[in-house]
C-alpha cells in the first residue's frame, strides 16, 4: 500500500535554511512576518509563549516541540513581555547562537529554532493537506532529530546537504505522526486518522493512474456515496475528486520538472487517456500548458 504522508513530505522537499540556538532572559519578545515557509521550535529549558497570527497564544515548556508547515507571522515572548513599543533585543553571541532580552539577566529559556525552505512547485496545495500546527509534548525522538539537524548545520562534513534534507524529512514525518485525530485541522493527516477514509486515501495514492470515482472510493470505505462525500470533505477539507485532481497535478508538476518522461507517459502515469486530455486538464488547473510550466519552473 502507498504511504500518502511520506509522499506528501517527499514532494514538499523541505530543506533547512536557518538553525539557531536561542537563549532568553528577563522580559523579551521577538517577531517575524511574511515567512510563508515551515518553522519549528524545540524547547530545551524554561517556558515561553508562542503566538501565531490569528491563533491564541501557546504555552511552550521544556520538552515541547512545535512544527508549523506554513507560517506567515508569529511572536515568541516571555510570560511578562516588555511594555508596548519596546524594540526587540537580539544579540548574536556566536555563529547561530542568539540571546534575546536583557543580556545581563540570567537565561531562563533555551530553544532550538529552525526555518525551512520548500522546493516543491505546488507547496501551497501540499501544505494545505497538513495540519496548521503540530504541538508535541515529551517526544524525545523529535528533540534528538532537531539536535542532529543543528549539529549538521554548523558543521562542514561531506554529504552535509543530503543528510540535512533526509533528517528534515524524518523530522516532518515523525512530527506529523505524533498528531492526528479530530483535534487536528482538516487535511490529509486527519483523513488518515479516520478508519473509514484511510483506505480511500491510500487507494488514491497507490494508483493515481487508475480510473477512480466517488462511488468506487465510497465502496472502498464501505460507505454510501453521500455519506462518504460529506465525511471526506469535512475531514480532508476538499471534495474527493478535487483531492484526486490536486494530487495528480502535484505529481505531474514533479515529473515535468524532473523531465524523466515524455508528456504522453506522464499523462498515462497520472490517469489521463492521452497527452492532449492531460494538457487540457493541466492548463485548466495550473493556468499554463505543461510545456510552458516545464520550461519556466
Amino acid at each position: 500500500m502507498s504511504d500518502p504522508l511520506a509522499e506528501i513530505v517527499s514532494l514538499l522537499k523541505p530543506v533547512p535554511s536557518i538553525a539557531k540556538l536561542v537563549t532568553a532572559g528577563g522580559a523579551w519578545w521577538v517577531e517575524r512576518h511574511e515567512l510563508g515557509s515551515p518553522f519549528y521550535c524545540a524547547i530545551v529549558e524554561g517556558r515561553c509563549l508562542l503566538t501565531i497570527a490569528g491563533r491564541s497564544p501557546i504555552i511552550l515548556e521544556a520538552g515541547d516541540f512545535v512544527l508549523v508547515p506554513q507560517i506567515h507571522a508569529f511572536t515568541m515572548s516571555s510570560f511578562q513581555p516588555p511594555p508596548p513599543g519596546t524594540l526587540p533585543r537580539r544579540l548574536e553571541t556566536n555563529p547561530g547562537v542568539f540571546r534575546l532580552g536583557n543580556p545581563d539577566a540570567p537565561a531562563d529559556v533555551t530553544a532550538m529554532v529552525g526555518h525551512c525552505s520548500v522546493l516543491a512547485n505546488d507547496k501551497q496545495l501540499l501544505s494545505s493537506l497538513l495540519p496548521d500546527i503540530v504541538h508535541a509534548r515529551g517526544e524525545r525522538r523529535l528533540m534528538d532529530l532537531v539536535r542532529m539537524i543543528h549539529t549538521e548545520m554548523v558543521g562542514s562534513l561531506s554529504a552535509r546537504d543530503m543528510i540535512l534534507s533526509r533528517l528534515l524529512e524524518v523530522l516532518f514525518i515523525d512530527a506529523l505522526r505524533s498528531a492526528g485525530g479530530a483535534e487536528t485541522s482538516p487535511g490529509l493527516l486527519r483523513g488518515l486518522s479516520d478508519i473509514r477514509l484511510a483506505p480511500a486515501l491510500r487507494r488514491i495514492h497507490q494508483d493515481p493512474s487508475g480510473g477512480v470515482s466517488v462511488e468506487e472510493l465510497a465502496e472502498t470505505s464501505a460507505m454510501s456515496r453521500s455519506a462518504f462525500f460529506d465525511r471526506f470533505r469535512r475531514e480532508v477539507g476538499v471534495p474527493p475528486m478535487e483531492y484526486v485532481t490536486g494530487w495528480r497535478m502535484a505529481l505531474a508538476k514533479d515529473l515535468l520538472i524532473r523531465r524523466e518522461a515524455p508528456l504522453v507517459e506522464i499523462a498515462t502515469r497520472i490517469g489521463y487517456a492521452s497527452a492532449s486530455a492531460f494538457s487540457v486538464a493541466f492548463t485548466r488547473h495550473v493556468g499554463v500548458t505543461p510545456g510552458v510550466f516545464a520550461r519556466t519552473a
